[in-house]
């Protein structure tokens, strides 16, 4: 990505070309500018959210709710996992992509959590994965960065220990408690994680996180301390349905403006003014846009339902 800056001085330069964002370039950025981290589940929204400068594109278990409609992240699969991924990758020319490994992918042991780690790069195009867990995982982190596989930690709230946890409710409210996190992140930070996720942790708690660790940690519902923040992009679109988390803050309402276009479809189709003569093809047409007048993201090719 090209274009001009003007450095004040009377002369024109060119802008510096945007380049992939790896796992040492984020760990670098500790302390630094902060990183952007966005979920994202398809092609088309990974392109989006890639071309608008996210630095982190994390395709989440969290499919299993803002996608399949399930109420937990637990019955997420690995085929599923991979299957998003690589949607997700396909549409990433330069964010680092994120892989969630999914309950039960990892538990069982370092070397099941190896072997499904590399699947999640191999078959789901992920350029790093991330585990929910703390201490108790410092083998199996170790094992994967050990094997080539860039690590992200993830402690706090946990999703995947919902029933343990008795639902999604903030951690580390108690000493112990935000001492057993700064001392879950330090594990998995001598383990060989680049980063770690704080999840629904109070802000103070985050802060000694962030100031503990060398690496980045990446807050959702964690305060402004942290060296970055996430959202679910639904939740910053003003998509998700329902109950919104108090820590999610919508940057549009585009859910108001789905519900709007379609109503407008609809009303047009049973009123048949869709579709309109300059939406059809004359004889000869070959597959081009029919008024040339697509945007630039469009391709000639017809579409497929």
């Amino acid at each position: 990505m090209y274009g001009s800056s003007h450095d004040g001085g009377g002369t024109d330069r060119p802008a510096q070309p945007r380049k992939r964002v790896t796992a040492p370039a984020l760990r670098e950025r500790k302390g630094g500018e902060p990183i952007t981290m966005v979920t994202a589940y398809d092609f088309t929204m990974a392109r989006l959210l890639d071309e608008s400068g996210v630095d982190m594109l994390l395709v989440g278990d969290s499919l299993g709710m803002v996608v399949q409609g399930a109420e937990t992240t637990i019955p997420v699969t690995l085929d599923e996992m991979c299957y998003h991924t690589r949607a997700v990758a396909r549409g990433a020319r330069f964010a680092h992509v994120v892989g969630d490994m999914p309950f039960m992918s990892f538990q069982v042991s370092a070397t099941q959590a190896l072997e499904n780690a590399g699947r999640l790069v191999k078959e789901g195009m992920a350029h790093s994965v991330k585990l929910e867990g703390g201490a108790e995982l410092a083998e199996h982190v170790h094992r994967i960065t050990r094997a080539g596989i860039p690590v992200v930690g993830h402690v706090g709230l946990t999703p995947q220990s919902y029933h343990a946890l008795g639902g999604f409710k903030v951690q580390g409210k108690s000493q112990a408690a935000a001492r057993r996190i700064v001392d879950d992140a330090l594990a998995l930070e001598e383990a060989g994680a680049f980063a770690v996720v704080l999840e629904a942790i109070p802000p103070n708690v985050a802060e000694q996180v962030t100031r503990a660790l060398s690496i980045p940690t990446i807050g959702i519902g964690a305060g402004a301390a942290c060296d970055g923040q996430v959202l679910v992009c639904y939740d910053l679109l003003g998509m998700s349905l329902g109950h919104r988390p108090r820590f999610a803050k919508a940057f549009a309402e585009l859910g108001d403006a789905v519900q709007s276009a379609t109503r407008q479809f609809v009303t047009e189709v049973k009123s048949r003014t869709f579709p309109a003569p300059e939406h059809g093809y004359a004889p000869g047409d070959t597959g081009a846009t029919p008024s040339g007048s697509r945007s630039k993201r469009a391709t000639t090719k017809l579409a497929a339902v």
